[in-house]
């Protein structure tokens, strides 16, 4: 279900945030999963040319637009979520026009009634009004969300229920200062803040513990509880190894 369209609020371009009530992912659980993307343009060709700013600001790991014809997305790209499948998917599914717009406070709460959702299975959330996801959530068991525009001005980012990105311990140990919780992607486990970070439980090195549907940490400092850091699991770093 369309349950946003209209201008991204960190550039104004056209957008679109898609809700999934099922899903397969091992890792996260079967979550209420919402996708954020450019209304315009597939997801592969928004990356490859840059136009994923939209939905992705600043992220480091969004990669660099390129004019080579050889390549089908960014260089250097290094995020993990792999575009050719679920936003693909997505984006083709909205182009046939099944997803019907669902508006409205109670409408939108209804999705996310009972369940465990996830905002930005692919895009920033803070592209999107922040009211939207208050109202997903708002009857949701719980929810997991995070953010790399803490410093957007334009970017409606609520760290109250978003984590916040942090590209490194500098930038989490000023989130922590200002009260927020960070999720952090690093290199190895030596690298965690001991104290203030916590190893992702649903992650590889901590032993695939829980679910993410099950265990909740990562909603902010509405959640009493430490930071959360992940070894980098994405599709480069696999390369590298």
């Amino acid at each position: 279900m369309i349950i946003y369209q209209g201008p991204s609020l960190i550039d104004g371009l056209p957008i679109v945030a898609i809700a999934i009530a099922q899903s397969g992912n091992v890792k996260t659980g079967n979550m209420v999963q919402t996708y954020i993307i450019r209304a315009d343009m597939s997801p592969m060709e928004a990356s490859k040319t840059g136009a994923d700013y939209s939905i992705c600001g600043n992220c480091k790991f969004r990669g660099n637009p390129t004019i080579d014809p050889a390549r089908k997305i960014a260089e250097k790209r290094e995020c993990y979520v792999n575009l050719s499948q679920g936003p693909t998917i997505v984006w083709k599914a909205l182009q046939r026009g099944i997803y019907k717009i669902v508006s409205g406070h109670a409408a939108i709460a209804a999705i996310g009634k009972g369940r465990m959702v996830r905002l930005g299975t692919y895009g920033d959330p803070a592209a999107v009004p922040s009211y939207v996801w208050e109202s997903l959530i708002s009857e949701a068991t719980g929810h997991t969300a995070y953010s790399h525009q803490s410093n957007m001005p334009s970017a409606d980012t609520r760290p109250d229920f978003m984590m916040i990105s942090a590209d490194n311990e500098k930038q989490a140990r000023h989130e922590w200062s200002n009260g927020n919780r960070t999720f952090r992607v690093i290199k190895s486990t030596h690298e965690i803040v001991t104290g203030a970070e916590i190893l992702c439980p649903a992650s590889k090195e901590a032993g695939f513990k829980t679910t993410c549907a099950k265990c909740g940490l990562c909603g902010g400092s509405s959640v009493k509880a430490k930071s959360i850091a992940i070894v980098d699991h994405g599709p480069q770093n696999r390369k590298r190894a």
